[in-house]
């Protein structure tokens, strides 16, 4: 029985950044920062919750540019092949406030995510985590369940599950990262790494 586990990151892997297409869209360059440059996920995220109070944006504004965002070419098709082959779940450390719509322009994978405490008005006043390091708790309790896991991403926060899986790539990466992890199999094209996780199966 095949007992493999494909992880996958979400944005910069399947979908664009929500906070980098955000950041267009409200013309707020501060929001640019992601998960590529800071490594520290709390930081990041009470850095953005104070951007956005400052500029009296909320949910609504963020759900509305998400709802423009259409799934990175060819991520679709990838998953769909992918799905084929195994199992697969998404990791990610956005919110499903904004994975929601996303998940149904990719046909509706399983996705573990935080989620956002939103006030009546629409504020965003703070954020809930699954769990800590929840890309690497979720691995690691996935193998404790008898799952071999093989994962990709492109950020620091996607360095953990990859590194401590029986398989791990990185997709789309910057060069930092890739140049930090040499070792690591480092792939552009999902062909690429559609081959790269059928070799490991």
């Amino acid at each position: 029985m095949d007992m493999n586990l494909v992880c996958l990151d979400l944005e910069g892997v399947l979908v664009p950044e929500i906070w980098i297409a955000f950041s267009k869209a409200s013309g707020i360059p501060e929001l640019m920062i992601t998960t590529r440059e800071e490594p520290d996920y709390d930081k990041l995220m009470k850095y953005r919750i104070g951007i956005l109070k400052e500029h009296g944006l909320g949910l609504k504004e963020i759900q509305e540019t998400i709802a423009g965002i259409d799934p990175l070419p060819g991520a679709k098709e990838f998953l769909d092949s992918l799905r084929e082959l195994t199992q697969v779940v998404i990791l990610s450390d956005t919110f499903t406030q904004f994975a929601d719509p996303l998940m149904k322009k990719l046909g509706r994978p399983t996705i573990f995510c935080n989620s956002l405490v939103v006030a009546e008005n629409g504020e965003i006043t703070d954020f809930r985590m699954r769990c800590e390091n929840s890309k690497l708790s979720t691995v690691k309790a996935l193998q404790s369940v008898g799952f071999e896991t093989i994962c990709a991403g492109d950020s620091y926060n996607d360095l953990g599950m990859i590194l401590n899986s029986k398989a791990g790539f990185l997709f789309r990466s910057p060069e930092g990262i890739r140049k930090e992890y040499p070792n690591l199999p480092a792939f552009e094209e999902y062909s690429e790494l559609l081959e790269g996780i059928r070799k490991v199966l």
